[in-house]
């Protein structure tokens, strides 16, 4: 069985007058199996929306090849289009003026679908993201994170295989967002396959199969996201709880710990290889601190190591 999505050597080059050419995918070469939730992660610039946008048949690529469930996005636009949904978020692909069902009746007519089928399937899926008893209102009263709740069922309207997802909860709520990742669940459970396009951690973690790193256009990491820490090699973590400051100091200056920080009400000590996370286990205990476990890198900490502290640069 074919993968839901194959990218292989994808290049796409944005030409510039009078200024160098920007590359925004460098021979990227990703794939992902279907059913399966993947996360995309990257900083800003990274080239993400760039990869959904070909995939989705929004933008041709420069070089290289991408199909959705064994069709190309180059010459099987029609065919793609009707397998795949995109959920970019934000202001596009709404129209203020209309009520959340008008919207999702004109992008029915859009999909060519028929009435009676649009008219159905609007009213349940506006059920499902919980704007049902605001189906009616015109879309410029609604918060974001209503907004972005319309953009998932437009998404789903044609009923496609394979959804692209950027920034899905950007504005929702906790709860909210709770509900959405509870949804996605759902439909991966009855056969979709998602690329999620993140800079959530906490939301990768909870809801991705597998994530892929990339920066510069170019594919840093893929992995299982519960297994994501191996690519550190042999660093471990300690997490212990200690008020005095002074003790994490003193941790951070020992041969086999390479930095100490602190992390919500608690300290985090990152290792240098294997023996290191007992090593300080046995510091710990010795110092009457009895509140410590041994832990795995999370994602987050793979994410920063991996492209490097750079700030607000993009």
């Amino acid at each position: 069985m074919e993968d839901a999505v194959a990218a292989s050597s994808l290049r796409r080059v944005y030409e510039r007058k009078r200024k160098d050419a920007v590359v925004a995918l460098d021979d990227l070469t990703l794939s992902i199996a279907r059913n399966e939730i993947h996360g995309l992660l990257g900083p800003n610039g990274a080239g993400k929306t760039t990869l959904v946008k070909i995939l989705s048949t929004v933008l041709l690529p420069s070089g290289g090849s991408a199909a959705v469930l064994g069709h190309d996005v180059v010459a099987e636009t029609k065919v793609v289009r009707s397998l795949v949904g995109l959920v970019l978020g934000g202001d596009r692909g709404l129209y203020d003026r209309l009520s959340a069902r008008r919207n999702l009746l004109f992008w029915g007519a859009l999909y060519k679908l028929d009435a009676r089928t649009v008219r159905r399937r609007a009213d349940a899926l506006l059920e499902r993201v919980g704007l049902a008893e605001r189906a009616d209102d015109p879309v410029e009263r609604f918060s974001r994170g209503m907004r972005q709740r319309l953009h998932l069922a437009r998404g789903l309207l044609h009923e496609p295989r394979v959804l692209f997802l950027d920034e899905p909860t950007s504005g929702l709520d906790p709860v909210a967002a709770v509900a959405f990742r509870r949804l996605v669940l759902e439909l991966r459970d009855e056969g979709r396959t998602f690329l999620l396009a993140t800079h959530d951690m906490d939301e990768a973690t909870a809801l991705c199969d597998r994530v892929s790193l990339i920066d510069r256009g170019r594919l840093l990491l893929t992995d299982d996201t519960a297994g994501v820490g191996r690519v550190l090699g042999d660093r471990e973590c300690v997490d212990f709880v200690h008020e005095d400051g002074a003790l994490a100091e003193a941790l951070g200056v020992l041969s086999f710990v390479t930095d100490v920080e602190r992390l919500d009400g608690r300290w985090r000590v990152h290792t240098a290889d294997r023996d290191g996370a007992r090593r300080v286990l046995a510091w710990l205990v010795e110092r009457d601190v009895l509140t410590a476990r041994h832990a795995q890198p999370t994602l987050e900490e793979v994410y920063l190591r991996t492209v490097g502290d750079r700030g607000m640069r993009v």
